[in-house]
């Protein structure tokens, strides 16, 4: 981008400005920037629902896991469509964890009175996890519709009709 900049700053001098730095900054390989936040939304999840016995390396292929030891501006060989059915169940059994411990923990918020779900979740105020959980099975190559069918399973299994009818 070219940056106009008035005649009176020309002759101004000192450090460089933080917007020339980052012009100079070579540009990051967004797929692999993608596939950072996914492992970071798996390990958030992991931590905020207290998940047990999940490890979250087992959800990514010998690609997955090389690129996540790589410089965010290499361009580097991230797993392709065809991946290996074991990894996928992984991957299916986590989301399906997932939505499972959300409804969980939202029937348990509900039922204590004294706790509402905003003072359970205080940075996360309108965080929808089951939500978050079909997205990130788009990344995963789960089926978002298993995930939604679930989560309505599980509405219906906690007594919370009137959500699972939505």
């Amino acid at each position: 981008p070219v940056l106009d900049t008035e005649d009176a700053w020309l002759s101004v001098e000192g450090p460089v400005s933080i917007v020339e730095l980052a012009l100079e900054q070579k540009r990051v390989h967004y797929p692999l920037v993608e596939h950072q936040f996914v492992l970071c939304t798996v390990l958030y999840a992991i931590m905020r629902l207290s998940l047990k016995a999940v490890k979250p390396l087992s959800l990514f292929d010998s690609k997955g896991k090389n690129a996540f030891f790589k410089d965010l501006t290499s361009i580097q060989l991230l797993p392709s469509g065809d991946m290996d059915p074991n990894v996928l169940s992984i991957r299916q059994q986590f989301l399906l964890k997932v939505v499972s411990a959300a409804v969980q923990t939202l029937c348990s918020s509900q039922k204590d009175t004294e706790v509402s779900e905003e003072e359970y979740f205080p940075f996360e105020k309108g965080k929808n996890w089951p939500t978050l959980a079909a997205d990130l099975a788009q990344y995963l190559q789960i089926s978002e519709d298993l995930v939604r069918r679930h989560y309505v399973c599980e509405l219906y299994s906690y007594g919370m009709d009137h959500l699972g009818e939505e």
